[in-house]
């Protein structure tokens, strides 16, 4: 097992407000990264010291969004670097440590109707600029429908390094009878065929509860068919989302009954049913991460 799974850090938001970052609304993460980025390169450090093998970049609040959209045209692309060159110190301190790149849902997490393919290379182009010196793979996440990664594809052209497709799924979905689908209606099966047609690395599923994430895995598992595509996921520690739910829109609570020791029963079943690469997602911090390395190593 040690030899194929890859551990992922946890959710870098919920982490700066535990830590005492500068956090709040509407710049989420982004705030830490404009006032205070020291603290966003100690996070990095407190995931890689509990086993993660690969930090994401502080880069997933850097859109309109959050940021709005004055600071995004002056400085989306500056932040991007400072996001990207923070994760690569921190990875460059811990022998085979990887960084990946977050490209982040553009109009908001969980809004797939909101989805402007017209403008999407437009705010896609400083972050894939900014960040791209800096990072070893690229981690669409809390994509919610295919027309996200989609764009992500176009605007990374050539580039050749992995690149991972992270969706979120609808937390309906959670009990047996439902199918699992992403927060914007399709079914995984589709997700999955587009992940081997765009020529993905990794297919996963992120911030959505752990519940969800084995019919999940199942249902990409049997589109995929004998197709070599790595499966993942990085669930959060949110209670079930509606679908006109707006992730970080505000502070929702976080379960008590995802403590390390739970997840990691979760983290094994996800491994049990194929999954390579696990870590964690909102309010899933280095603590989680630390269980999971214990264990799954």
């Amino acid at each position: 097992m040690a030899d194929r799974i890859i551990l992922l850090d946890g959710g870098m938001g919920r982490e700066l407000q535990r830590m005492g970052a500068p956090f709040r609304q509407p710049e989420w993460s982004a705030l830490a990264l404009i006032e205070a980025p020291d603290y966003v390169g100690r996070a990095h450090a407190a995931f890689l010291e509990a086993g993660a093998d690969i930090v994401t970049t502080n880069s997933y609040a850097l859109v309109p969004f959050h940021i709005g959209e004055a600071r995004f045209a002056r400085e989306a692309r500056d932040l991007a670097s400072l996001a990207g060159r923070l994760a690569r110190q921190a990875a460059d301190a811990k022998a085979g440590a990887r960084v990946a790149g977050s490209l982040p849902p553009l109009f908001g997490s969980y809004q797939a109707r909101l989805f402007d393919a017209a403008r999407a290379q437009d705010l896609l182009a400083p972050l894939v600029q900014g960040l791209g010196p800096h990072v070893d793979l690229w981690l669409a996440e809390t994509q919610s429908a295919v027309a996200e990664v989609r764009a992500v594809r176009a605007a990374l052209g050539a580039d050749a390094r992995p690149l991972w497709l992270s969706f979120t799924l609808e937390d309906e979905a959670a009990d047996a009878t439902t199918a699992p689908r992403l927060r914007g209606g399709e079914a995984v099966a589709a997700a999955t065929t587009a992940a081997l047609e765009l020529g993905a690395a990794g297919l996963l599923f992120n911030c959505s509860q752990p519940e969800v994430m084995g019919p999940a895995l199942a249902a990409a598992q049997g589109a995929a068919g004998v197709a070599p595509l790595p499966l993942g996921v990085y669930a959060n520690a949110f209670p079930p989302q509606p679908k006109n739910a707006a992730a970080n829109d505000g502070l929702d609570e976080l379960r008590a009954d995802l403590t390390p020791a739970t997840y990691l029963d979760w983290a094994r079943r996800w491994v049990d049913a194929g999954a390579t690469i696990v870590g964690g997602c909102c309010g899933i911090g280095p603590d989680h991460i630390r269980a999971l390395a214990g264990a799954l190593r």
